[in-house]
C-alpha cells in the first residue's frame, strides 16, 4: 500500500499561483508514476499531470499546458504541482495519485480544495 497526503490548496484570485505538494509513504516503490487529478463539482475526475520515477513527464492536457508544472523529489517521496496563471475553471478538488500507469493510478490521496475567484 501507498499512502498519499496532499497539502497546499486554498483560495487564490484569478491570475495568481498556488503550489500543491504530495508526500508518499508506505510501499513507495510501487509509485512509478505520481501525479495529479482534479474534480470540479458536477464533473468527472480529470487527469492533470503525471511524472515518472525517472523524471519524465507525461504530456499535460491542453487545459493546463503552459501553466502547470509537475516535479518530483524521489529522495523525499514527494511530488509537487506548481500552478500559475490560475483561472476560475481550475477550481476543483485536486487529488494526488500514484501507481504503475499514469492515467490509471492504484492509490489516491484524500484531496485538497483549490478555489480560484474571478
Amino acid at each position: 500500500q501507498v499512502q498519499l497526503v496532499e497539502s497546499g490548496g486554498g483560495l487564490v484570485q484569478a491570475g495568481g499561483s498556488l503550489s500543491l505538494s504530495c508526500a508518499a509513504s508506505g510501499r513507495t516503490g510501487s509509485a512509478y508514476f505520481m501525479g495529479w487529478f482534479r474534480q470540479a463539482p458536477g464533473k468527472e475526475r480529470e487527469f492533470v499531470a503525471a511524472i515518472m520515477w525517472t523524471g519524465g513527464v507525461i504530456d499535460y492536457p491542453d487545459s493546463v499546458k503552459g501553466r502547470f508544472t509537475i516535479s518530483r523529489d524521489n529522495a523525499k517521496n514527494t511530488v509537487h504541482l506548481q500552478m500559475n496563471r490560475l483561472k476560475p475553471e481550475d477550481t476543483a478538488v485536486y487529488y494526488c495519485a500514484a501507481g504503475s500507469l499514469p492515467r490509471q493510478p492504484n492509490y489516491w490521496g484524500q484531496g485538497t480544495q483549490v478555489t480560484v475567484s474571478s
